[in-house]
C-alpha cells in the first residue's frame, strides 16, 4: 500500500490533453489577434472589452475541457473492480439485450459527460483487449437511449482478470465529431491507463455480465478512474 499512495502524492499534477493542444493554441492565437486588432482599431475600449468579456470565459471553459488530470486509483485490490470510465453522471442503469457481441442480457451503466466535464477517458478494469471497432452513425443527443446504438460510437470489448467480458462503448453526441480511441486489440489493459478521449459531449457505456454488484444509482455523479461503479462476481 506503502507503493501505490506514493504514486498518488507525484500524480496530484493537472495537465492539459495532447487532444486539445492544437485546438487551444490556435484558439488562444485567434483571440489574442482579434484583441490588438480591437484595441488598435477603435478610440473607445468597449468593443475590445465586450469581446473579452463574451470569448474569454468561452475559452476557459474549452480549458477546462480539456484537462487530463493524471488519476491513480487509490486501492491496491483491483481484480473484480469495475471504475468509472468517464467524469459525469450516471444516466442509464438496467438491464439491456446485447445483440452485437454477447447475444445475451447484459447490466448496462451510462455515463454522461457534459461539457463542463474531463473528456478523456480510462480502461474500467484490468485484463486484455479483444476486439476495438468504429462504428459510424448519427450525432443525436448522447443522452437520449437510443444514441448507445444510433450514434457513432467506438467499442472496446475487454476480458477481464477473471475471465469476464465486458463491453465499454465511447459514444458521440451532438457536437461531439471525434472519437479517439488508444486500446488496441491483443494488448494487456489496466485501471489508471487511458482508453481514449471524446471531443465536446458525450457517453460512455459499459456493459456487464448478469449478477455483476452494481456500486452506483441514476443520476450520481462519477470520478473518471475514481468512483467504483460496479464489482463483478
Amino acid at each position: 500500500m506503502g507503493n501505490k499512495l506514493e504514486r498518488i502524492k507525484k500524480i496530484k499534477k493537472i495537465r492539459i490533453h495532447r487532444e486539445g493542444t492544437e485546438t487551444l493554441i490556435f484558439g488562444l492565437f485567434f483571440l489574442v489577434a482579434v484583441g490588438v486588432i480591437l484595441w488598435r482599431s477603435f478610440d473607445t475600449k468597449v468593443p475590445f472589452w465586450t469581446f473579452a468579456v463574451i470569448f474569454g470565459p468561452i475559452y476557459f471553459v474549452v480549458l477546462n475541457f480539456f484537462r487530463c488530470p493524471k488519476r491513480i486509483f487509490p486501492e491496491d485490490d483491483t481484480e473484480n473492480v469495475v471504475v468509472a470510465p468517464a467524469d459525469g453522471k450516471v444516466v442509464v442503469v438496467e438491464e439491456v439485450d446485447e445483440t452485437e457481441y454477447f447475444n445475451d442480457r447484459r447490466l448496462m451503466i451510462s455515463i454522461f459527460m457534459s461539457l463542463f466535464n474531463v473528456h478523456a477517458n480510462w480502461f474500467p478494469v484490468d485484463g486484455r483487449v479483444l476486439k476495438v471497432i468504429h462504428c459510424d452513425g448519427n450525432f443525436h443527443k448522447a443522452y437520449l437511449p437510443k444514441a448507445s446504438n444510433e450514434n457513432e460510437h467506438a467499442d472496446v470489448l475487454i476480458e477481464a482478470q477473471g475471465g469476464q467480458q465486458i463491453l465499454c462503448r465511447q459514444i458521440a453526441g451532438a457536437m461531439a465529431r471525434r472519437i479517439v480511441t488508444y486500446a488496441k486489440e491483443g494488448d494487456e489493459c489496466f485501471i489508471d491507463e487511458h482508453l481514449g478521449f471524446i471531443k465536446f459531449g458525450s457517453r460512455v457505456d459499459v456493459y456487464l455480465p448478469l449478477g455483476t454488484e452494481i456500486c452506483v444509482r441514476q443520476g450520481q455523479i462519477t470520478t473518471g478512474n475514481g468512483t467504483v461503479i460496479a464489482k463483478l462476481k
